[in-house]
């Protein structure tokens, strides 16, 4: 079995946003995949009969991987159990073979979501980790790409822990996933994009059918999330407000600015952003800076709705993407960092966003010790690359937070 196909709207039919149709997402050893599947299906038909599950081991693709998603559709208490029963299989084939390594339970989890798992300062984690008696670490948000959003939550304790955990766990992204859900219902004209379709032009690239990510699966870009909705949180970064510099066509000033201003006052207050148009800065100047300060959401949502502007207006040609300059600015200490070594960071970012990234050389820091990174590319390309580099730059303050106070940073809960 694999991943439902498209309906005729683009949307993937059959899954609805209720409760019950956020899936529990798995990833486990291709080595494990013959034992949980059973002689001509007989174990898995089992386990999705006793817990009431749908349960897809998505075994076909990507062949020669090290683990394969299986992504199982059911209440609450019908994907754990079905979880249960998936580690029970594999620990039982692990005796059998002999093997030694530890099994633990790997969760798949959309980006949007994972935040609100950890909880500032990593509090939600740390305390389902505590009454748990398990061990949880999640992958690195740098890991992500626009085709696969999904972070792994890795969870090691013994089986009946590990289960434990995955409640608390499957609980805490539930909670998330339904209030976006809910958001999006009441406020769908306010949150640009947050359908696929609407999304497909703001992105410039094709939304739908699936893309294929990293591990080969064919999946959306909100794949183990609700497939009619992106959502707009970033929870990751801290809630902290950010200075962004949008370039737009000259041209397209008037219409964004509206009648007496009253577009530019509706565009800030629908993504609580200070958006302000810069004076030009010659006569002839092709583009005009707007200068967003917000926090990561209201980045998301400020820059969306500008880039729906100007497609909605014609400013762009209808075959064309709408591609736009972004300056933000960064610490001079962090400058080759987000650049790496002989160039190596930046050109990965370039790879895995689609964006151009460009760090000017020579630049002389201004009065805050900062400097600019220049990002080029359509909305998805240059959020990813906004976050990225956020990413990279927070790592930074903290190693340089560690190096000044002489203490100790814990890695281990990845944000």
């Amino acid at each position: 079995s694999g991943t439902p196909q498209p309906g005729p709207s683009g949307c993937y039919g059959g899954l609805r946003s209720r409760p019950q149709d956020f899936p529990l997402r798995m990833l486990v050893p291709t080595q494990f995949v013959g034992a949980i599947i059973g002689k001509e299906g007989l174990t898995i038909k089992n386990v999705t009969k006793q817990t009431q599950s749908k349960v897809d081991i998505h075994r076909k693709e990507n062949a020669g991987a090290a683990e394969k998603p299986i992504s199982i559709h059911s209440t609450p208490e019908g994907c754990s159990a079905a979880c249960r029963m998936i580690l029970e299989i594999m620990h039982k084939e692990a005796n059998e073979t002999k093997t030694t390594e530890d099994i633990p339970l790997k969760i798949l989890a959309h980006n949007c979501l994972v935040g609100r798992l950890i909880g500032k300062e990593g509090r939600n984690l740390k305390k389902i980790e505590e009454d748990t008696g398990t061990r949880i670490t999640i992958s690195s948000f740098l890991d992500i790409t626009i085709c696969n959003q999904e972070r792994t939550i890795v969870v090691k304790g013994s089986l009946d822990n590990c289960c434990r955990a995955e409640k608390e766990v499957t609980k805490k992204l539930r909670e998330a996933y339904e209030n976006d859900v809910a958001a999006n219902n009441q406020h769908p004209h306010l949150m640009p994009g947050m359908n696929l379709n609407t999304l497909g032009f703001l992105s410039g690239m094709p939304m739908l059918p699936a893309a294929t990510g990293p591990r080969g699966v064919p999946h959306m870009p909100t794949a183990g999330y609700n497939p009619f909705f992106v959502s707009i949180h970033i929870p990751q970064q801290a809630p902290e407000q950010e200075v962004v510099y949008l370039f737009i066509p000259t041209q397209a000033v008037g219409a964004l600015i509206g009648k007496k201003g009253q577009h530019i006052k509706q565009l800030a207050h629908i993504a609580a952003a200070s958006i302000k148009i810069a004076p030009a800065e010659g006569p002839d100047m092709p583009t005009r800076k707007v200068i967003i300060t917000g926090t990561a959401e209201a980045q998301f949502k400020a820059q969306g709705q500008i880039y729906r502007k100007l497609k909605e207006d014609n400013f762009f040609s209808p075959k064309e993407e709408v591609k736009l300059e972004t300056h933000i600015k960064v610490p001079s200490s962090a400058a080759g960092r987000v650049i790496g070594k002989g160039g190596k960071t930046v050109t990965e970012l370039q790879n895995l966003t689609s964006a151009e990234v460009i760090v000017p050389r020579d630049q002389t820091p201004d009065e805050n010790d900062e400097v600019f990174v220049k990002i080029s590319g359509h909305f998805f390309a240059s959020q990813t690359a906004q976050r990225k580099i956020r990413e990279i730059v927070q790592q930074v303050r903290q190693q340089e937070q560690k190096h000044q106070s002489g203490g100790t940073v814990s890695p281990h809960h990845a944000k």
